[in-house]
């Protein structure tokens, strides 16, 4: 972006063009050396300031250089993960990779489809086409596949190697894939892909293309954040729609021509019922976490959403799922295909599973006894409460017990405050997290590697999803989970999860007369369970 001022310090960044006020100073450094926003006027991405300049990188408002640093940085952070198992000898992006058929196989060059998928534990219910060996083999612009070598993608994950391909077919599908396994790059590069060509042929359009669904607001930004990574330098450009933010700026970011929206389903069905915003040419529609999308309070809001669509192709990703949520689907996107990497609703194999029989009044010592013991604790961590009073109480109990900095985030805490708690924890600052649901699904936590799981969610699948944090691409990580009687609707559930990962199950637990005949084994332990 052109730098409207000749003495700025930082040619990236971009003077907003509505404060002449402020022309012909310098790039302020400091945060603190900015004035506070005025109604209407944007605000700083990281600290709320006057957004005076716009981030050349990532087309954010920031107030200082101090900010934008920041912001960089927590992207940078944030896509780490992407890269963190890959080998150190980097792959050019251009190197030669067969695109696997079973045409291929007669030729000797490549084995078939379904022996690669074998190998690769991938399972497709549909017509869907072979997974490629390398991003290059997937017709991707250049300038695109530049971005994604940048961002660290250097060879792509088995879901992606499948979902990417299959994506860019126009397919409805729903991906199924334990937590951190590059699900979110599946969607964002072959949404990236497809704007991007469809702008290439009608330039002079300016409506929305890809509208992307996920049911927390920090999961939304982490969506965002990889999207404007990945399409920079392209005729791509991204709206966030979330509560705790000002609705006026996000509906003018959208009035300005984007390609994506990236939101939360009560903030997205709120802004189309105030607000006329031309959906027609929305092509791809996207629910992330659709488990919980569509079992939870969002299903009616996700409805409303996308019957104001015309028709796009639907894109559904989890890491659980149910055969009932399944046939759902069905009714929601006609020949959805499946593709499913490893075993549905089972924990990570990379997170070390450890089940700690402990009463509930004893729950907070047996924390912080963990958290003492330099051999236990593995900062960072987080800690998953089922409350939000209970994140704040246990958060302070933790500092004044054990001197351990520790912070709670949860759904009544203002967007600012999420976004600098986050921030905080990410650089290194605060050594423990103690959260509710809002970070229980999706997110990225980069350096995190144990997770303690103080209030068992009545969901396994929950479960799932919260100790997957400890785990990006592969990395081993520590699941640590308080259990006791008062969880007894979801023994069975969880010795089952326990047992698949190769963790040991508490006497306790294993002893429990709400788990009798589980071990007998079989599929007649699971009819028992089931006609109880």
């Amino acid at each position: 972006m052109t730098d409207s001022h000749a003495n700025h310090n930082d040619p990236s960044l971009a003077t907003d063009a509505d404060a002449p006020e402020d022309a012909g100073e310098d790039v302020k450094l400091r945060s603190r050396d900015q004035r506070l926003a005025l109604q209407g006027e944007p605000k700083c991405v990281i600290c709320g300031r006057y957004g005076e300049y716009i981030c050349d990188e990532t087309d954010d408002d920031v107030c200082s250089l101090e900010c934008k640093q920041a912001l960089l940085c927590r992207i940078a952070k944030s896509l780490a993960p992407f890269g963190s198992l890959l080998p150190p000898e980097k792959i050019p992006i251009a190197d030669e990779c067969f695109y696997v058929s079973d045409a291929d196989n007669k030729s000797g060059t490549a084995p078939m489809a379904s022996d690669l998928r074998t190998k690769l534990d991938i399972h497709v219910k549909g017509d869907v086409v072979a997974p490629v060996l390398s991003f290059s083999a997937c017709n991707l612009p250049d300038k695109l596949l530049h971005n994604i070598e940048a961002a660290g993608y250097y060879m792509p994950t088995p879901v992606q190697m499948q979902a990417i391909p299959a994506a860019l077919t126009g397919k409805n599908m729903l991906v199924l894939a334990n937590t951190g396994s590059g699900k979110s790059a599946s969607f964002i590069i072959p949404i990236v892909s497809r704007c991007v060509i469809h702008r290439q042929q009608y330039v002079s359009e300016k409506k929305p293309l890809v509208m992307v669904l996920t049911p927390t607001r920090e999961l939304c930004i982490q969506v965002e954040e990889h999207a404007k990574m990945l399409g920079k330098g392209l005729p791509f450009k991204t709206a966030l729609v979330v509560g705790g933010e000002a609705m006026a700026g996000q509906l003018y970011r959208i009035q300005q021509g984007v390609e994506l929206i990236v939101g939360t389903p009560g903030r997205l069905v709120d802004l189309l019922m105030k607000h006329e915003i031309d959906l027609d040419d929305v092509m791809t529609f996207v629910v992330d976490e659709v488990d919980c999308m569509l079992q939870r309070g969002f299903r009616d809001q996700v409805m409303q959403i996308y019957r104001a669509l015309s028709q796009p192709q639907v894109l559904m990703y989890s890491a659980t799922m149910s055969n009932d949520l399944e046939k759902m689907i069905n009714t929601l996107a006609k020949g959805t295909v499946v593709i499913s990497v490893g075993e549905p609703n089972r924990a990570n194999k990379a997170v070390k599973q450890l089940a700690i029989w402990v009463e509930s009044k004893q729950k907070k010592q047996k924390l912080f006894d963990i958290l003492a013991t330099k051999k236990h604790f593995k900062p960072p961590v987080v800690v998953y409460v089922g409350s939000r009073l209970g994140a704040d109480l246990l958060a302070n109990a933790i500092t004044v017990a054990t001197g351990i900095k520790a912070v709670s985030i949860h759904g009544e805490k203002s967007m600012k405050e999420r976004r600098e708690i986050m921030q905080s924890f990410c650089m290194g600052e605060v050594p423990v997290v103690v959260a509710t649901g809002v970070l229980g699904r999706g997110i990225d936590l980069l350096g995190v590697r144990q997770v303690i799981v103080f209030d068992m969610p009545n969901s396994v699948k929950e479960y799932v999803h919260q100790i997957g944090r400890a785990s990006r691409m592969g990395e081993e990580g520590e699941g640590i989970v308080f259990v006791n009687e008062e969880n007894k609707n979801v023994f069975a559930d969880l010795i089952d999860v326990l047992k698949s990962g190769g963790a040991a199950v508490p006497r306790e637990l294993a002893n429990s007369r709400y788990t009798t005949g589980f071990f007998s084994g079989g599929k007649a332990s699971k009819k028992r369970k089931n006609t109880r």
